[in-house]
């Protein structure tokens, strides 16, 4: 036997120490360290079976390197696809985060039901009955989804032998735990030493393994961040429990983009795919209301068009207030002064609300020019006419400056029934016979008068 090996680990960061210390020297965390019990020994969980081949790896020049296209997994939902860059790679290692009952165990679920693979759901936190009632719910008849509750690491890689999968769903990595490792499930070792367990799996044998984790207060993954270094991909999984809709996306891929965005719709029978995003983030309204503009916006490879909504009124309080929902409010103090200084509006005296609809957080600058478009019309009180839509950023001397990508912006608004977009003047448009009228312009005062006359 091994000797038995204590050690001092950050809960926040998963810093090792020799010994106890106060403060986190990484994180500057107070009274976070604490010690756990390490029995390291020589033997693995995994062990590649006998008729397994293992390749040794060998230095190969540049030019030798194959360059085809690897082969991917598709998963027959079109919004994970999107986010993963195309489907899932065999062998990666895909970790999934987001908030308590946001929708995690049902979105995997949902898609290892429809896979025609040989699928095996490993549950750490709910029998195999209560799966089946809500399999029940979203897709009741699949001859390919095996569902296992277990905890013990080497149970798992037993009935992993035994039924042979193509993909592995671990819900979630936190409850899982190895003998190998003398601590309780959910500590740091416990979680790093779980992983690497499940990453030697899947790297000898080629089967894509997604584990589900939980998240801090903060939002960020819980357990050391070494987790995030060592899988392939992580995803954030998030939505506001009062809106319907749910948004994945990628912080890290290593075999795609991390701009693509994935939007559900929650229902009673699971998450269904939102193909058009558009729709649902602009409201039906044929009334005009002063204070609302429509964006278009870019995330990853697919246009959005949103909605924004601004009230500006008399500050009751004497010091204004700036809120915002779904937008950078930094961002906004800084067009506020923009409007205040270059274009001439006294906005400092006045409570300024920002809201864009549908739960969204958008970061992309194309839509500043939107947000002064629904500051000045909630100020005026004059409604924007219906079918005129913006793309295009502020700078801080009030020019109005080009975007990336305007055609697919124009092309995007011109299918949804737009009748004029706003862009900068600066920008070099290649469409041609566009029925969407484009107005160029350079400031903000050229669209004020164009808007507002």
């Amino acid at each position: 036997m091994a000797k038995t090996k204590t050690a001092f680990f950050c809960q926040n960061c998963g810093t090792q120490y020799a010994k106890w210390v106060g403060q986190c020297s990484a994180c500057k965390e107070w009274n976070t360290v604490v010690e756990e019990v390490i029995q390291k020994e020589e033997k693995t969980s995994w062990k590649a079976s006998a008729t397994s081949v293992t390749k040794i790896a060998k230095p190969l020049r540049v030019n030798e390197i194959s360059t085809d296209k690897e082969l991917r997994l598709n998963t027959f939902d079109l919004e994970f696809n999107r986010v993963l860059g195309g489907g899932l790679v065999p062998g990666a290692l895909v970790l999934l985060g987001g908030e308590p009952g946001v929708g995690k165990s049902t979105l995997l679920l949902q898609i290892a039901l429809k896979l025609p693979y040989k699928t095996l759901y490993v549950s750490g936190e709910e029998s195999q009955k209560q799966i089946k009632m809500r399999a029940d719910r979203i897709h009741p008849n699949s001859e390919t989804c095996f569902i296992l509750t277990e905890t013990k690491t080497q149970n798992i890689f037993k009935q992993i032998e035994a039924t042979e999968p193509d993909i592995v769903v671990i819900d979630s990595i936190q409850t899982l735990h190895s003998d190998y490792i003398e601590s309780a499930a959910g500590s740091i070792s416990q979680v790093r030493e779980c992983t690497a367990e499940l990453i030697k799996f899947a790297k000898e044998t080629n089967t894509p393994v997604i584990l589900i984790g939980h998240i801090t207060k903060d939002g960020s993954i819980a357990g050391p961040k070494i987790l995030e270094h060592m899988v392939d991909t992580v995803l954030q999984f998030e939505g506001d429990r009062n809106y319907v809709y749910r948004i994945l996306r990628a912080l890290k891929n290593r075999f795609g983009s991390t701009a693509e965005l994935g939007i559900y719709e929650m229902l009673g029978g699971g998450l269904r795919q939102v193909n058009n995003p558009s729709e649902i983030l602009i409201s039906k309204n044929d009334e005009g209301l002063s204070g609302t503009a429509i964006a278009s916006t870019v995330e990853g490879m697919r246009p959005l068009m949103i909605e924004i909504q601004a009230l500006v009124s008399t500050a009751v309080y004497g010091t204004p207030q700036r809120s915002t929902t779904g937008y950078n409010a930094k961002r906004l103090n800084m067009l506020l002064a923009v409007l205040e200084k270059r274009a001439g509006f006294k906005l400092g005296a006045k409570d300024v609300f920002l809201n864009i609809t549908g739960g969204i957080s958008v970061d992309d600058p194309a839509i500043d020019l939107a947000v002064v478009a629904s500051i000045l019309s909630s100020n005026e009180d004059i409604p924007i006419k219906k079918g005129v839509c913006f793309a295009a950023e502020i700078g801080l001397a009030g020019e109005i400056r080009p975007v990336q990508r305007v055609d697919q912006r124009i092309s995007e608004a011109e299918k949804l029934g737009f009748t004029a977009i706003y862009v900068s003047k600066n920008n070099k448009i290649t469409l041609k016979n566009t029925k969407i009228e484009v107005h160029l312009v350079s400031k903000i005062e050229d669209m004020v008068n164009a808007l507002f006359e």
